[in-house]
């Protein structure tokens, strides 16, 4: 691409914050902190969690970046910067989150294959740019469109990226055209985030965000967007984020009875205590984050100060001071939020925090009731271990 340098050794990693917590080095993977993650409901660009899959593309000529629009359409187009953003500009809030969140509290039950993220693999942002039915129709292709007139029914989303399990080719994954197409799906091509110009950990200078989706399918550093029949066959759409029974395993696998993941499953997590934290004696707050996929709010979050036995609600917030009602036309649909309760704790115990979605969908009890080979979708009811003490340790 024009003006692309492609760095062929990890000699030109941007900077990170020192707080993250490394994951991999190479390529980069890292996670903030728990606690960082409840300190803004905005996600600050340095404490997002930086997910990749190889070495990260430099673009060093903006005015000669363009992005393909090509396949099974009438009219492809070559679209620069420019006129993107001659389109009308949106400002989306949306949480994205790794399908392997949670993966290393999966990997104690039995070894699962994949980055150990803790439980900060996902973060909160505004995104900004244009919405994908706008740019589609720019080659054609109508609002709510779920086929092309040449039998286009996926869109296919392929990076400057290029990673190792592609055998050195590019990132690539679809959604369907459908979903692609619908302006109240908020499918972005952003240049934005948090208000500044994408960096490049997170995609400069253009990636596309599916909001309520797997973070896998919100391709990053966007080279060419493709109309085809069938969903993407790259690798991270046919031989991986794919959910598997417990029963499956590298044996026995058939990667081809199974459907890409997309949508992510009801989530909560305990952000302000670690998984085992020494606690004085008397009132705690519990509080963390609770998020659905596929736009679906959250009803309810439930807090347990013995293990599971029995439970008080939560108080559910997106913004300090505002109850926040799930599905409210004031609520951020596909955004994260944020839940506290005070409990009483006086001896050692285990804290568990379960919610449920609008669409009464919720978290399984066990861990292993969920476990896959791959270690995703690890949406088991959150548990931390507190030790009381007179004192902090």
């Amino acid at each position: 691409m024009p003006g692309l340098i492609a760095p062929s050794d990890y000699s030109q990693e941007p900077p990170r914050h020192p707080c993250l917590r490394i994951n991999a080095k190479e390529p980069f993977n890292a996670e903030p902190p728990r606690s960082v993650l409840i300190s803004s409901y905005v996600t600050p660009v340095d404490f997002f969690y930086k997910r990749n899959h190889g070495p990260i593309p430099l673009v060093d000529n903006i005015e000669r970046y363009s992005v393909s629009l090509n396949g099974l359409i009438e009219n492809p187009k070559e679209l620069f910067m420019k006129d993107i953003r001659m389109l009308p500009k949106y400002n989306v809030t949306a949480t994205l989150q790794c399908a392997g969140n949670r993966r290393t509290a999966m990997s104690k039950t039995r070894t699962v294959k994949g980055v150990g993220w803790d439980v900060s693999a996902l973060g909160n942002a505004v995104w900004g740019g244009a919405k994908l039915a706008d740019v589609l129709e720019l080659v054609g292709i109508p609002k709510f469109s779920y086929s092309t007139k040449k039998g286009g029914k996926h869109v296919e989303f392929v990076s400057i990226d290029r990673c190792k399990e592609e055998n050195g080719g590019p990132y690539k994954a679809s959604i369907p055209l459908g979903q692609a197409s619908n302006p109240e799906a908020d499918v972005l091509l952003a240049y934005e985030m948090n208000g500044e110009p994408l960096n490049r950990d997170h995609g400069y200078p253009l990636r596309v965000v599916v909001p309520g989706v797997i973070g896998a399918r919100s391709v990053k550093w966007l080279d060419s967007i493709s109309i085809i029949a069938e969903e993407c066959q790259g690798f991270f759409m046919q031989k991986d984020y794919k959910m598997f029974p417990p029963s499956i395993n590298w044996d026995n696998i058939d990667w081809s009875t199974r459907r890409p993941q997309m949508d992510f499953p009801v989530q909560c997590v305990i952000c302000s205590l670690e998984d085992v934290d020494h606690i004085k004696p008397g009132k705690v707050t519990v509080s963390g984050y609770a998020v659905s996929g596929g736009g679906r709010g959250i009803e309810r979050v439930d807090v347990s100060v013995d293990g599971g036995k029995t439970f008080v609600e939560a108080t559910r917030y997106q913004k300090i001071g505002a109850p926040y009602v799930a599905d409210s036309p004031s609520s951020h649909k596909w955004a994260w939020v944020f839940f506290e309760v005070t409990v009483d704790v006086r001896q050692n115990t285990e804290i568990v925090a379960k919610a449920v979605d609008s669409s009464a969908n919720v978290q399984p009890e066990k861990v292993e009731d969920v476990w896959n080979l791959r270690g995703i979708l690890n949406t088991s009811w959150h548990r931390v271990q507190v030790r009381v003490g007179r004192s902090n340790i």
